[in-house]
């Protein structure tokens, strides 16, 4: 019966007909390669379910692997790959570039189920991260690790532990481990606006609206132009010209939304999507309206389970119609908060930025044109159309306007998500917004803007904190996260902190900012900085990394070596 044999091996011929290799060889007992165990196979089987075995889904399915075991077997993985029919290869190179998938080879001994995940970036290092983290190891039982992690979004309740998926906030060794002991790993899930609270009080008119032919696609972007809304995730690109040139380029058109903030100071889009969600989710479909994008996906980074939770529990209540909207999940890649990058990780693929051109705009998701927007871009859509520009022009101090959610942490009584008039100095953001500094403690330095916005002295803090007004001093604005150092801080430490966390976090793809960042750590480690090789180096990577992150790597140690030269005094 056809299809019944085994293969055949191919024909080998070794000289004339009478060479003793002539002829059929063998056929091989089993096929070449890695070899699927049956068990293996049922449960990856089980475990997706009816779920599509596309290959923009991988990482979906390797997260259902990573929350069943709190890890990857090997066998599991080469099961994976089988199911989706895609090369073990490729399964594992993905696999292994996030850092949430943790792989356990077939000879090594399996993981501690309970992973607790300390984060030590900036501002929960200021808080006392490392002996968090020291004490946790010591005291930790035979089914737990520990492992230290780069920034989780809280950065105003520091330090913070990630036990399973649920975040002890102002943690001690006690709070820690009495949550993991009693396996209190669900994330918690906090009050929040929903479906039913924010129709009646007037949410999802302007849709309804724009829906209706009663304002138009045109007549939103002007507002949007008038009002000089801007991205604020960071690149701060006019909003209303990056949906008009969407809306030029032949369909179909998607909508990617950025809701992977990584940056270590900046936690805004988790408090706007964890209390007031619809106002961004209406914002998003006003978007992709204007675009006419047949389908929406949202990236949300790992580290915000409660955010993924309540998107997905509110977009079940949306009433049918309108775009597709699909829910993606990050795996620990902060490169992915790079436009290009998520478009990757979204397709199911190593996070890599890329080469530009082709801009996202013309060829993006899928090949096809992409309008890609920050949440608390968004988040500000209804606002500003139904308030009108005029309303949002009014804000803002020192020659500025708008308004701008400073994420605030470090050495501030009263740290959080400021939200405060465009322009703002950082010496009226600490007083009037967050209480003054901390009992006992006098401003030193900020950061301005997160791990990559640099680092400027006490001297400075009349600067106004908006896009265009700090280049000059060579630091930006990004995402308005701002960590505030005091005299009791070493300048020299954070930036190394910060270098470090660039170092864990190149996506290695360009030699510059791999090797760069690995070697300006080495450098920085060493009691006296050669400061004219660190400035060498940081051109080089200036000049030749791929994207932003090796690019403004440098920016925390150029700001060291010229605002504060006293550090390097004998």
């Amino acid at each position: 019966m056809e299809g019944t044999q085994a293969p055949r091996a191919p024909e080998r011929r070794h000289g004339g007909a009478g060479h003793p290799g002539a002829g059929r060889q063998r056929a091989r007992a089993t096929p070449k390669g890695r070899q699927v165990e049956p068990a293996a196979r049922q449960e990856v089987a089980a475990l997706l379910g009816d779920r599509p075995r596309r290959r923009d889904l991988l990482i979906e399915h390797l997260h259902l692997i990573q929350d069943q075991y709190g890890q990857i077997p090997a066998r599991l993985l080469a099961a994976l790959a089988e199911e989706m029919r895609l090369p073990m290869a490729e399964v594992f190179e993905v696999a292994s570039f996030y850092a949430h998938f943790d792989i356990v080879h077939e000879d090594a001994p399996p993981l501690p189920p309970l992973c607790l995940r300390v984060c030590d970036s900036l501002p929960c290092a200021l808080a006392g991260a490392h002996k968090l983290a020291d004490a946790l190891a010591q005291a930790a039982g035979p089914e737990m690790r520990v492992v230290r992690v780069p920034c989780v979004g809280r950065c105003d309740v520091a330090p913070t532990v990630e036990v399973g998926h649920r975040f002890i906030d102002h943690a001690t060794p006690e709070t820690v481990l009495a949550a993991a002991e009693q396996r209190n790993t669900a994330p918690h899930i906090p009050h929040y606006v929903d479906y039913d609270s924010y129709v009646a009080w007037g949410g999802y008119t302007l849709l309804r609206r724009l829906r209706a032919g009663e304002i138009s696609h045109d007549a939103i972007r002007d507002i949007l132009d008038r009002g000089n809304l801007r991205g604020l995730g960071g690149a701060g690109f006019p909003i209303g010209r990056k949906w008009k040139t969407v809306r030029a380029q032949p369909g179909p058109r998607l909508m990617a939304v950025n809701a992977d903030e990584g940056e270590p100071g900046t936690f805004k889009d988790r408090f706007y999507l964890e209390r007031d969600p619809h106002r961004f989710i209406e914002g998003m479909l006003v978007g992709a309206e204007a675009v006419e994008a047949a389908e929406i996906f949202i990236y949300v980074r790992d580290e915000y389970p409660a955010a993924r939770h309540i998107l997905a529990t509110e977009f079940a209540k949306l009433p049918p119609g309108g775009p597709a909207l699909h829910l993606r999940r990050g795996a620990g890649a902060y490169i992915c908060g790079e436009e290009s990058a998520m478009l990757e990780s979204i397709e199911g693929r190593r996070g890599y930025p890329r080469h530009k051109p082709p801009f996202i705009f013309a060829q993006g998701l899928f090949g096809r044109p992409t309008l890609a927007n920050n949440v608390e871009t968004l988040w500000w859509i209804r606002d500003l159309v139904e308030k009108g520009p005029d309303w949002w022009l009014r804000h803002g101090r020192n020659g500025r306007s708008g308004l701008r959610s400073y994420s605030v942490s470090g050495r501030v009584r009263q740290p959080g998500v400021k939200l405060a008039p465009a322009g703002i100095t950082i010496r009226e953001l600490i007083d009037a917004y967050c209480g003054g500094m901390q009992q006992g403690h006098r401003l030193l330095a900020y950061l301005p803007g997160g791990a990559s916005g640099g680092i400027l002295p006490a001297r400075l803090d009349n600067v106004p904190l908006d896009f265009g007004t700090l280049e000059e001093y060579g630091c930006f604005i990004g995402s308005a996260a701002v960590i505030v150092l005091s005299d009791q801080d070493d300048v020299r430490d954070a930036a190394l902190n910060v270098m470090r966390f660039f170092q864990e976090e190149s996506c290695g793809q360009g030699t510059p900012c791999r090797i760069g960042t690995q070697k300006a750590v080495a450098l920085m480690q060493r009691p006296d900085w050669d400061q004219a090789l660190l400035k060498e180096l940081s051109q080089a990577m200036r000049d030749a990394s791929i994207c932003g992150l090796g690019q403004a790597a440098p920016n925390p140690v150029l700001s060291v070596m010229t605002y504060f030269p006293e550090v390097f005094s004998a």
